[in-house]
């Protein structure tokens, strides 16, 4: 355990020595951040309404799932294409070429096709698990779970495949699959350790805003909610820059055995579980 929450913190701290020297990939999860809360703001009150709608009219729950999907399909899209570009800076950066963010950004523009194709199969699959979920109660919701996460070690090396391969969706999914059990096998270990720490913080920084609540001061109590909100936005925004930069740097590992100069073979090769000789050739 103390081992894993070394390397972790090891991780940690070469991403961040990485972004501090490129701070400008942090624009990528800003711009994907402020385009979602829009996105989601626009469908708020019309998903509401046609949930409201879902059992008292007839046709109401297809109109309300049509609205999710549309709901699902735009916000994926926004993600995936600032993922797209963040990738395709950092991968930029790992090689030793400094990218602007315009040039990233019209990176991901030239492939817009493929971006939305993976959108719509990202919404199919987010839209049929919310309503496994719905429809089977909580066996649904631990079904989900499970495929859900399954789903994402699939494809968990889509995004730098359609972007630095030029593939198209299907390709990427069997390319995703390959590499995942060519280098690394099932476990996955390190992906989410970065997300796990900044989490962690989260969870000390709430811990802080309740203990705010004994004070009994309303001024101190709605600053403490105020500086919150900033810090959660905040560790999202440089826990989604950091990830592309890990992420990345595992995709050009496993395509090409090399690991980056910022990395130490050892961090990237243990950032997974190895797959028993047993099990190879299956998922």
């Amino acid at each position: 355990m103390f081992e894993s929450i070394g390397r972790s913190i090891s991780l940690v701290k070469t991403s961040w020595g990485i972004l501090m020297q490129d701070k400008k990939l942090l624009a990528f999860p800003v711009m994907s951040g402020i385009i979602s809360l829009i996105v989601l703001a626009t469908f708020l009150l019309p998903l509401f309404f046609a949930g409201s709608l879902k059992a008292a009219v007839p046709g109401g729950s297809l109109v309300f799932y049509v609205g999710l999907f549309v709901f699902y399909l735009v916000s994926y899209f926004v993600v995936i294409f600032f993922n797209t570009a963040l990738i395709t800076c950092v991968n930029a950066r790992l090689n030793g070429r400094e990218m602007g963010i315009g040039e990233a950004l019209s990176a991901s523009l030239r492939h817009l096709p493929a971006i939305l194709a993976w959108a719509l199969v990202s919404a199919t699959v987010g839209l049929l698990l919310q309503v496994l979920a719905e429809k089977a109660g909580f066996i649904g919701e631990i079904a989900a779970g499970l495929i859900g996460g399954a789903w994402g070690l699939v494809t968990f090396f889509v995004v730098p495949v359609l972007m630095l391969e030029e593939k198209g969706v299907v390709d990427s999914m069997k390319e995703s699959i390959s590499l995942i059990k060519k280098t690394w096998g099932e476990s996955i270990v390190g992906a989410g350790s970065i997300m796990l720490i900044f989490m962690f913080i989260g969870i000390i920084a709430f811990l802080g805003l309740l203990g705010t609540m004994f004070l009994q001061n309303a001024v101190v109590f709605w600053i403490a909610i105020f500086l919150f909100i900033i810090l959660v936005i905040v560790l999202g925004v440089v826990a989604s820059a950091m990830q592309g930069i890990f992420v990345t740097a595992l995709y050009q590992y496993a395509k090409t055995g090399t690991v980056p100069s910022a990395f130490d073979k050892d961090q990237i090769a243990s950032a997974f579980v190895a797959k028993p000789a047993s099990k190879v050739g299956n998922i």
